[in-house]
């Protein structure tokens, strides 16, 4: 008679890895995967279009220096993170105090403005009647209230009237490219900062019981601690991808999502990209998808959308932006980190160089200029009039002049800010409602979600992904 068989643990085939694919390599997407590369069994591909990772938060190299695409500095708001991300980065981080100014009203003020700020910056006059009208306005939505159908009405209720048109309202227009009656009152409760300046007046007002009904995010706080690196912004994301790296992960640059095969159930079965460059596709298995590219382009891949669906995602469109990074023949251009201004061409000018930034040659200095535009613009192909008045603007500003401009370098982000246009609530449930049907897919992030977070915001929301997928999983984080 034959013996039964004898089995050991190792007769048995291991378990299959769960491939998890991560769309999109910005802050968001880095910090998902770093949260499952960490996990035995888990098998984590990133797939990110730019040539670096970091998104929209990152720098490039262009010649002898880096350039951010923008202003950003690791927060320490989200203290777990901020540790996480320090230990990655070593002794090549280091903290910086913030400095940050407005140019408004003729002068320099701290960033984010102060009551008394906002006193030596209204003549006394319109000062009385823009207090008047915030009184009016609080008082007038506590026995009235009334749900604010746009930008405009939300920002009159916050602030009256009066300090609305002195204060907000061709800023707001002349950054967006249309009136704020078109754009979203939920714009002023998810992006817009709370004008500190005018805060005290309102906890006065609430002594007395008459408090906020509309309300707004709440402004970055005067003295915090930020962390920067010597090579800039890029730093950061960098090390994020060599830990991922590091511990196995998979990270695709120069590589466009192009199609997302679903399987008869629905499930997003393989994700295919292909490099910019060599043309060449990848496909890659996926048992779940994290999404943090624009929706957009996460719903130009997948196949059989419904009409409407298509249609919806049309309505939710993105506000560009031009960066341009001046090499300038000077120690120091800015007396801070970043400047605001209300009135120029560009609304945000960055130093990094006092940040810490190293700079070649020593004795210059980069500057990092922020405009808004549309794709096609004069203001996104920097035509030589965009860039005769961004230099009139720096001389008036006694920034640089003409003659102290060594180069001069233009860098693009395409879907730079999510547009709240009035109405586009309604669309963007409807593209929610869908990629709910897709079961093992979630999208998240500033693109993916469509929505406003900080950095450190948009890597917390990357990490509860993650964790959602590990409990899924049987792998809690």
């Amino acid at each position: 008679m034959e013996s039964p068989a004898t089995f050991s643990p190792a007769s048995f085939p291991p378990a299959r890895p769960v491939r998890v694919v991560v769309l999109g390599g910005g802050p968001c997407g880095l910090y998902a995967a770093r949260r499952l590369v960490e996990h035995p069994g888990v098998e984590v591909t990133v797939v990110e279009k730019e040539a670096v990772p970091g998104g929209l938060a990152t720098s490039h190299r262009r010649g002898e220096n880096f350039y951010d695409l923008g202003t950003h500095m690791l927060h320490e708001f989200d203290r777990e993170i901020c540790d996480d991300i320090l230990a990655m980065m070593g002794d090549e981080s280091f903290p910086v105090e913030l400095n940050a100014k407005i140019r408004w009203a003729g002068s320099f003020y701290r960033y984010p403005l102060q009551f008394a700020d906002m006193i030596k910056g209204i003549p006394p006059w319109t000062l009385a009647k823009c207090v008047t009208g915030l009184m009016i306005a609080q008082a007038r939505q506590k026995f009235f209230p009334k749900v604010p159908k746009n930008a405009e009405e939300a920002l009159q209720q916050l602030y009256g009237d009066m300090l609305y048109r002195f204060f907000f309202k061709d800023f707001t227009e002349r950054y967006w490219g249309f009136p704020t009656t078109e754009l979203s009152a939920t714009f002023i409760t998810s992006k817009m900062p709370r004008l500190t300046a005018v805060d005290m007046i309102k906890k006065m007002l609430a002594k007395v019981g008459i408090k906020d009904s509309v309300k707004a995010v709440e402004s970055a706080l005067l003295e915090e601690t930020l962390h920067y690196a010597r090579t800039g912004a890029e730093a950061m994301p960098r090390h994020l991808a060599r830990f991922i790296t590091d511990r196995g992960g998979r990270i695709h640059l120069h590589s466009a999502v192009s199609a997302l095969e679903r399987g008869a159930d629905g499930r997003v079965v393989a994700v295919r990209c292909r490099h910019a460059e060599t043309g060449v596709e990848h496909r890659i298995e996926a048992d779940h998808v994290i999404n943090t590219v624009p929706l957009k382009h996460l719903l130009g891949a997948i196949e059989a959308v419904p009409a409407a669906v298509s249609e919806a995602v049309r309505h939710l469109q993105y506000k560009p932006i031009t960066i341009h990074g001046l090499l300038v023949n000077k120690p120091k251009c800015l007396d801070a980190l970043y400047i605001y201004y209300r009135e120029r061409i560009f609304h945000r000018i960055g130093d990094p160089k006092n940040a810490g930034l190293t700079i070649t040659p020593a004795d210059h200095s980069v500057l990092i200029i922020e405009t808004t535009c549309e794709v096609g613009d004069e203001k996104w192909n920097a035509t030589p009039a965009v860039r005769d008045r961004i230099m009139a603007d720096l001389e008036a500003e006694n920034i640089c002049t003409r003659g102290q401009i060594v180069e001069w370098h233009v860098m693009h982000a395409e879907t730079g800010y999510p547009v709240f246009r009035l109405g586009f609530e309604s669309h963007h449930e409807a593209v929610k409602d869908f990629l709910k049907t897709i079961p093992n897919l979630k999208t998240t992030g500033r693109q993916g979600g469509f929505c406003y977070p900080n950095m450190h915001s948009a890597m917390r929301m990357g990490a509860k992904a993650a964790d959602a997928i590990l409990k899924d999983c049987g792998r809690p984080g």
